[in-house]
């Protein structure tokens, strides 16, 4: 992996949140990376519950102060970086205060799903993308991790189609079986659409449950990582019937030389 670049966009992260399958990979994956000789950037929603302070982010007035359109409404887009100190790692945090600065992640105190998690994950999407290119760094790769970031691949493949920085880049989409239950809001499919997406590569959105908005992003992917033992059914009858490169699951003990390897092999070649 040595000079590889390797953009890294998850939901949720260690140290910043609590640790789970999808916060502990989200930092494994690209430590693993970083010690290989790689090149990392990485990105997470800035949700009101990470403690600041404790963790140092500061705002990249240079990065901020842009406005994403979310279903024809302007949303000020903010950036904060931190760093991991024992692993001089950094990570871009996408902020908004709309969007980010309640003190929870994807839930409400009793559990159910915030109404407007569908474009928040609009927003995220678009706020990576847009941050990479006044970055100016093109990545070879770019991995997500967890179900908020997952309609980055849809972005870049249709509504980013024509940006040149990425023209090169191979999407890989790890799935998880942490998701959520019920669905998110019924009028996503239409969000999506306003920004010129035909339906057509959105059509699972019409009942957008987690395994559907998976599917979506594993269409729009170049490659596939099975990060969890169990999945539900029909997403992995969906990833089974896929004609591109699948990583098999394996554990957070056993991962790096697989995915390194994948990386090399599969996705790469």
């Amino acid at each position: 992996m040595t000079d590889k670049r390797v953009l890294f966009v998850a939901s949720e992260m260690v140290p910043y949140l609590p640790e789970n399958e999808v916060s502990s990979m989200a930092y494994e994956s690209p430590r693993m990376v970083n010690d290989r000789g790689g090149q990392i950037r990485i990105f997470m929603p800035r949700f009101g519950n990470i403690n600041e302070r404790r963790h140092q982010l500061h705002e990249v007035i240079r990065l901020s102060g842009m406005n994403l359109v979310v279903n024809d409404m302007d949303m000020p887009l903010i950036i904060k970086v931190a760093s991991i100190p024992k692993e001089r790692i950094q990570v871009y945090f996408i902020d908004n205060e709309e969007y980010f600065k309640r003190k929870a992640t994807f839930t409400d105190e009793d559990g159910n799903l915030f109404p407007d998690n569908d474009e928040r994950a609009i927003f995220f999407a678009k706020g990576v993308v847009e941050t990479v290119k006044k970055l100016n760094w093109n990545p070879d790769i770019i991995h997500v991790h967890g179900w908020m970031a997952s309609l980055l691949p849809l972005y870049l493949k249709k509504y980013y189609a024509d940006e040149p920085l990425f023209a090169e880049s191979k999407i890989v989409t790890s799935v998880y079986n942490k998701g959520f239950e019920g669905t998110l809001d019924k009028e996503m499919l239409n969000k999506v659409k306003f920004d010129g997406i035909e339906e057509e590569a959105i059509s699972s959105l019409a009942e957008p449950t987690y395994s559907n908005v998976l599917k979506v992003a594993v269409d729009h992917s170049d490659a596939v990582v099975v990060a969890s033992e169990e999945l539900p059914d029909d997403l992995k009858q969906h990833i089974d019937g896929l004609d591109k490169p699948v990583q098999p699951f394996v554990s957070i003990y056993e991962f790096e030389e697989a995915y390194h390897k994948f990386y090399e092999t599969k996705v790469l070649s």
